[in-house]
């Protein structure tokens, strides 16, 4: 392999170039499809929602560019807790009991979703963690 071909050949690491503002955004966007598709084919939020979160946080942390790991990396708790919030006033059956108050059910919906949360936020985390190793041992 040429010295030129190596050169223009970027590895997975090197691949996120979007501003950080941008991948939030468009995580967050498709999070909340993620939610109103989940509603619409069960009861409540379940693995779909919990399977699609995961996939956001690794998707996020691959697209932004170095310089913005921080907006995503605070991204997964603060996505999390929107959808939650957002579902504990608009419907709060799909998280926690119809009776429960707001606090209660916001509270429910984080822990019923604890482990996505924990999976997706290590995931991101230990990416961008990675990501920036590489960075660090190869600058342009």
């Amino acid at each position: 392999m040429s010295s030129a071909a190596h050169q223009c050949s970027k590895t997975l690491w090197e691949e996120g170039r979007r501003p950080g503002q941008e991948v939030a955004s468009l995580t967050v966007a498709l999070l909340l499809t993620a939610t109103v598709l989940d509603l619409l084919l069960s009861d409540g939020l379940g693995l779909f929602f919990d399977l699609a979160f995961v996939s956001l946080c690794v998707g996020a942390a691959l697209t932004v560019r170095p310089r913005d790991f921080f907006v995503i990396g605070v991204l997964p708790p603060l996505a999390m807790a929107l959808v939650v919030l957002l579902l504990a006033v608009s419907d709060r059956a799909s998280i926690a009991r119809p009776d429960d108050g707001l606090a209660q059910a916001a509270i429910s919906g984080l822990s019923r979703h604890g482990l996505a949360l924990a999976f997706g936020y290590a995931a991101c985390l230990g990416l961008l963690a990675m990501r920036r190793s590489f960075v660090e041992r190869h600058p342009r």
